[in-house]
């Protein structure tokens, strides 16, 4: 079977811990996180503006700015099972366990919560999972791969996410 593939690459700022890590990984640090997403084809589209194309490349960045870059950049990542981390976050002004409760009701909801309710008003983003390259990439994954999907009627799947987390290392997900 033949198959075309394109590849698009974003790189974001983000902050993190893992919470559960045995060595240096569960303190605060961060990355410059580079993501590609590689989209594949059984053939190329045959009319309108991405005509011979997998997916426009222009496409595939809004989507990827849209899904990745714009709730993640320059934010921070956490796991919302991570509430001594989360307690350094929340809003002076308000309870801690109602602001706790309302990030688990999203979060339990869609799988992920955005917030810059936080105490220096600072882009929070909580995940359902521990923010680690491979939990990343699937998480991105499943939101960016109905985007590609919308964005070609169809004829163009998103085939893997892939996140460098250093120069050296990196995660990818698949379906």
């Amino acid at each position: 079977m033949d198959r075309f593939t394109v590849t698009r690459q974003i790189a974001i700022d983000a902050g993190h811990r893992v919470m559960t890590h045995g060595s240096k990984c569960r303190h605060l640090h961060g990355h410059r996180y580079t993501i590609e997403a590689v989209c594949a084809a059984d053939h190329l589209q045959n009319r309108g503006e991405q005509s011979d194309m997998v997916v426009d490349f222009g496409f595939l960045k809004e989507e990827m700015m849209a899904e990745i870059d714009k709730p993640c950049d320059h934010g921070f990542l956490a796991q919302i099972a991570d509430v001594e981390l989360l307690s350094m976050f929340h809003p002076d002004r308000d309870d801690f366990l109602r602001w706790l409760s309302d990030l688990q009701a999203v979060v339990a909801r869609d799988g992920y919560c955005l917030t810059t309710d936080t105490r220096l008003g600072t882009k929070l983003y909580v995940l359902d999972v521990n923010p680690t390259a491979e939990q990343l990439s699937r998480h991105w994954f499943r939101r960016l791969a109905p985007r590609v999907s919308e964005r070609t009627g169809g004829q163009a799947k998103l085939l893997e996410l892939i996140v460098w987390e250093t120069p050296n290392c990196r995660a990818s997900y698949s379906e």
